[in-house]
């Protein structure tokens, strides 16, 4: 096992100083800071006040578009203008998801507008219950795992902290957006699985079957996006990107993308056959290679018939507004389903389910023998023991 994961734990731990990112600012960093007026700032507003108003639109050619909009009186809560009063206008659909008095809203200040103080609508502020939540999953997590959810949670953290630190810099500039997605990929791996389930030949196997799953990911990935020719360009959000900086790889965005959305799903399955053959074996210590591999894959199929399931609603559920786009759409479901924003979830959820599904044979098999291997390494040091009891009571 160290022969194996010695060499690519190096590798890893080389890209990670080699291509992390500098200090100074992207292309596409500097081009974002020309799109925001210089000071602009992001105070908290208590809703005083609202006033709906009409702001129907009239129909191009049919009926009337019925609109309700609003203008709103918020005490600014910090900020330069803490303490003022201002008078903002709401938009019909803020105003349809709704907007009472002592409601918190976050504000957009352009600290260069000259009239009404330059206090606009962002946001709803949703501080409150992005805490709650977050503190309820913490406190249940460590409840029922204990020491082990603790665990998970700072790896967790480190998860965040490689992607807000590494690969998101990373795929901002002018490195391989694969070599970035991999090798961010795997140093989150390297550190969640071993600090979650700590180091143990059962957590190694489960490495063993993640990175061969990533390295499939991102082989399966690359051809995909080549030959189906994924330019990345298929959302607001791109669109965005490609104003503030056209030399970004989308291409490349699209393979990251799917080698990062199959993280968690492939250190679920992994661990979870690493775990059921070593549980096997402790159970019945004579059982073969041959036998732990068959009834680890009985498990195995199972949770390949169930996962497959999870990554294609989960994408599925994440594209919902663009299927029901194309519900609306007249076009034949063969032109839908080829077309280039349909093409790159549907490439997507196939390769991830493609490394999961073979990442479980090659974990089962890698857990059977490490399982084996360790029997008979303990069981040469028995017999070792033996031979030195028996030469001491034969003098």
């Amino acid at each position: 096992m160290l022969l194996l994961l010695v060499p690519v734990g190096l590798a890893t731990v080389i890209g990670l100083v080699a291509l992390w990112p500098g200090d100074e600012p992207t292309r596409a960093q500097q081009a974002a800071e020309l799109f925001l007026p210089p000071g602009t700032t992001y105070p908290e507003g208590r809703v005083s006040s609202v006033e709906p108003f009409d702001c129907s639109l009239p129909g191009a050619g049919g009926p009337a578009q019925e609109l309700t909009c609003a203008i709103v009186v918020v005490e600014v809560l910090d900020g330069e203008g803490a303490g003022e009063f201002q008078q903002l206008e709401i938009p019909a659909e803020v105003y349809a998801a709704g907007v009472e008095t002592g409601d918190v809203l976050v504000l957009n200040r352009d600290a260069a507008a000259e009239e009404g103080g330059g206090y606009s609508f962002r946001d709803y502020d949703r501080d409150v219950p992005i805490v709650v939540l977050t503190v309820v999953f913490a406190v249940a997590t460590v409840a029922v795992a204990r020491l082990r959810g603790l665990a998970a949670l700072l790896g967790l953290a480190f998860a965040f902290f490689v992607m807000l630190q590494f690969l998101l810099p990373g795929l901002l500039g002018d490195s391989s957006p694969t070599l970035i997605s991999l090798v961010g990929s795997a140093a989150i791996m390297f550190v969640v699985l071993y600090l979650a389930h700590g180091f143990s030949a059962r957590t190694t196997t489960a490495l063993v079957g993640t990175l061969f799953g990533l390295a499939l990911v991102a082989v399966l990935g690359a051809v995909s996006v080549d030959v189906a020719r994924l330019t990345g360009l298929t959302s607001e959000e791109t669109t965005t990107l490609l104003q503030y900086d056209p030399a970004l790889d989308f291409s490349g965005l699209v393979l990251a993308g799917v080698v990062v959305a199959g993280l968690g799903v492939l250190n679920d399955v992994t661990i979870t056959q690493a775990s059921a053959i070593w549980q096997l074996h402790e159970v019945d210590p004579g059982m073969t290679w041959r036998d732990l591999y068959r009834r680890g894959m009985a498990v195995g199929r199972d949770h390949i018939a169930s996962t497959v399931y999870t990554i294609v609603f989960a994408y599925a559920g994440a594209s919902l507004p663009l299927l029901m786009l194309f519900e609306l759409y007249a076009q034949p479901w063969d032109v839908v389903l080829t077309s280039s924003a349909m093409a790159e979830e549907v490439i997507r959820t196939l390769v991830g389910s493609i490394a999961l599904v073979l990442a479980v044979p090659v974990t089962t098999a890698a857990g059977a023998f490490f399982a084996k291997a360790a029997d008979t390494q303990a069981g040469a040091s028995t017999e070792r023991r033996l031979t030195a009891l028996r030469s001491r009571f034969a003098r």
